[in-house]
């Protein structure tokens, strides 16, 4: 009796277009998608977007809530740093305002309404073939692009996703050690008109997909990663240029 969430953002230039998606099937056998955009925003301000839509959304229900999202800057937010955030007046550790605050504002509030296990905080690692992610993933990107895909409003027996395939893990990834060096892009890749293409650098994938309507790109950090991304595009690896 949980009703399952799963939701998801992006944005081209980050900061540029942007989108949000969300996708809830509900105790009672129903599903319904949301999705939106806006001229000028961030991935992060996208991500907390979704969240806060879904939640509106749900505001009447009584059953708790599982909710799957990539972003572990939205988990962690709201489930760590917000106490100390508030502590010190919605000022960082460094002292400096902290970036989205009336969005944090908006999704504490509706946390806060749900009570303390109103909400569990589910981390999926994106495009790793969770049917509810990549559909997530789907919508904010559609929106993004300024042409979003029909939102399905109806009947669990019909929705064509199996959003109920869940991953067995979906815990937090662990924090990288203070001064850890960053890891390297293994590729960056682009889906433009069905035909991926992998580039060494993000300038060259940007150029491909900056103004294409329905164009898809994505960092891979390692061959694993690669290739569960072009899996989740429906590509082949032999089909990579």
């Amino acid at each position: 009796m949980t009703v399952l969430v799963f939701t998801d953002g992006a944005a081209k230039g980050n900061p540029g277009p942007g989108g949000w998606g969300a996708v809830i099937a509900t105790p009672d056998g129903r599903v319904r998608e949301l999705g939106g955009g806006a001229a000028h925003t961030t991935n992060n301000q996208m991500e907390l977007t979704a969240v806060i839509n879904a939640l509106r959304a749900m505001r009447t229900a009584q059953e708790p809530v599982g909710l799957h999202t990539d972003s572990t800057y939205v988990i962690r937010g709201i489930t760590e740093w917000i106490r100390n955030w508030r502590r010190r007046g919605w000022r960082t550790a460094e002292g400096q305002p902290v970036v989205n605050r009336l969005l944090w504002e908006e999704l504490a509030t509706l946390v806060d309404e749900r009570g303390r296990k109103g909400i569990a905080w589910h981390h999926v690692r994106g495009h790793a073939a969770i049917p509810g992610n990549e559909r997530a993933d789907e919508i904010a990107v559609s929106f993004a692009a300024g042409n979003p895909v029909d939102l399905y409003d109806g009947p669990l027996l019909g929705y064509p996703i199996p959003i109920h395939d869940l991953p067995d893990d979906t815990s937090l990834p662990p924090r990288k050690p203070a001064g850890a060096a960053k890891q390297a892009a293994y590729s960056y890749l682009s889906l433009v008109d069905g035909e991926p293409m992998r580039h060494t650098s993000w300038a060259d994938c940007e150029r491909r997909v900056k103004g294409v309507s329905g164009a898809r790109f994505k960092k891979a950090m390692s061959a694993a990663d690669e290739a569960a991304i072009l899996a989740a595009w429906g590509c082949s690896p032999d089909r990579l240029r």
